[in-house]
């Protein structure tokens, strides 16, 4: 099992920046990538971000490329959101990709509100 816990959320005015951040603890020796996803009310859950354990390679949403930044320091990923716009409003859920198995371990989520 891998656990997750995530800050950082908040309310912020457009054009404004915010940090998220998910530590992750447990069996995290089978991890592939950590990533971040957004849903926005009544919205499927969408991919923002991930970050592959070996190497650090990155891939980033069209819709946050040039605004979004994630990174990872051991097991914490960041999530450096930089201009942000009244869409990018949603609860973020930080999670693992575990080899073999996907996107297995998910966040609680943590909101992220901008003010326009």
């Amino acid at each position: 099992q891998v656990q997750l816990v995530e800050s950082g959320g908040g309310l912020v005015q457009a054009g404004g920046s915010l940090r998220l951040s998910c530590a992750a603890s447990g069996r995290t020796f089978s991890t592939y990538a950590m990533g971040w996803f957004r849903q926005s009310p009544g919205t499927e859950r969408d991919f923002v971000a991930h970050i592959i354990y070996s190497g650090g390679s990155t891939n980033y949403a069209d819709s946050v490329k040039g605004r979004f930044t994630i990174s990872r320091d051991k097991n914490t990923v960041y999530l450096q959101m930089n201009s942000l716009k009244s869409e990018d409003t949603a609860v973020y859920y930080c999670a693992v990709n575990v080899y073999g198995s996907g996107w297995a371990y998910w966040g609680q989520g943590t909101q992220v509100t901008v003010s326009s």
